[in-house]
């Protein structure tokens, strides 16, 4: 495994159950997923919209995002995700003259692979809302792509007050090399997202510390 750079050190720490668990396990099982049938390097915005789609899609594989949900992600009119992920056969785009309207999207997921194998519409839609707002490390809705799905995968490996992941898979689920994580890492620490993190190359994990809600800059 390629050595990584490391943050400050933390200690860990045991906390009770988090606000939250089913959500952020439910997260963790369809981002793993997704990066099994993904191209290698999709890139973060296509990752973050193929998650949504993939919770939030019925029975048959059909999924509907509202206009309100596209604008929150800041991708209101951007057709590039929805490209890469129709030339990666993963779904495929459902224009109609109602969605044209309301700046909403339909769309239809390609194969078994596309689905997840987690049942149970209404607890992938509270994981879709968690996915948003993945508490404890949430950032700016202006922030990159990148950041968010970075922000993302940590919150969904990350139990009470402290996260551990194995770093090749950080970065598979990230669809970044190695440097390119340890790059955002630090722009977590900066922006007061991350109290500290730190690599262990003998284990080959990644320890960090989400830094608490209210010490961090508006």
């Amino acid at each position: 495994m390629t050595s990584c750079r490391s943050g400050p050190a933390r200690a860990r720490r045991r906390g009770s159950r988090p606000h939250g668990h089913d959500e952020r396990r439910r997260v963790r099982e369809t981002l793993t997923h997704l990066a099994t049938v993904l191209p290698r390097f999709s890139s973060p915005i296509a990752r973050l919209l193929a998650l949504q789609c993939a919770l939030r899609a019925d029975g048959h594989g059909q999924v509907h995002l509202p206009g309100g949900l596209l604008r929150a992600m800041r991708l209101g009119g951007h057709a590039m995700p929805w490209q890469e992920l129709e030339h990666a056969g993963w779904l495929r785009y459902l224009p109609t003259d109602a969605n044209k309207r309301q700046g909403g999207v339909e769309a239809q997921l390609l194969g078994a692979d596309a689905l997840t194998p987690s049942p149970g519409r209404t607890g992938r839609a509270r994981a879709a809302h968690w996915a948003l707002h993945p508490a404890p490390l949430t950032v700016a809705r202006a922030a990159p792509p990148a950041i968010q799905l970075t922000a993302l995968v940590l919150a969904a490996h990350t139990a009470a007050d402290t996260g551990r992941a194995d770093a090749e898979n950080l970065t598979r689920l990230c669809g970044l090399s190695q440097a390119q994580l340890d790059d955002l890492f630090d722009q977590l620490l900066r922006a007061n997202v991350l109290e500290a993190w730190n690599c262990d190359g003998d284990a080959g994990e990644v320890h960090w510390k989400p830094r608490p809600e209210h010490q961090r800059e508006p």
